[in-house]
């Protein structure tokens, strides 16, 4: 599963599912369009796991849920706690962070 948040409400989705692997992005980041198909790529693969693209300028109470200090940033959280993150816009850094969080 792979949504786009809409309102800032990444919480109540971690809450809700085991595993959720976010990227943390903005419109004007380049390297955040770069990685996007990746990250939709990973989702496809990994069934059962919320992937979740956060804009990281609307949304702060969603962005306050890591360490967002460079975009992209990817987290992972696991039954319903902050796991691990990376800032990263390679493919095996962002892969490496899911298959550990899965």
């Amino acid at each position: 599963m792979i949504q786009e948040l809409e309102q800032d409400n990444l919480q109540d989705i971690i809450n809700n599912n085991d595993t959720v692997v976010v990227q943390y992005s903005a419109t004007w980041c380049g390297n955040c369009r770069i990685m996007k198909p990746k990250f939709k790529k990973l989702a496809t693969e990994n069934e059962g796991t919320a992937f979740v693209i956060a804009d990281a300028e609307k949304f702060p109470e969603s962005r306050k849920l890591a360490t967002v200090d460079n975009l992209p940033t990817f987290a992972t959280f696991k039954k319903g706690a902050f796991k691990n993150q990376v800032q990263t816009n390679k493919f095996d850094v962002l892969k490496e962070l899911v298959e550990e969080a899965i």
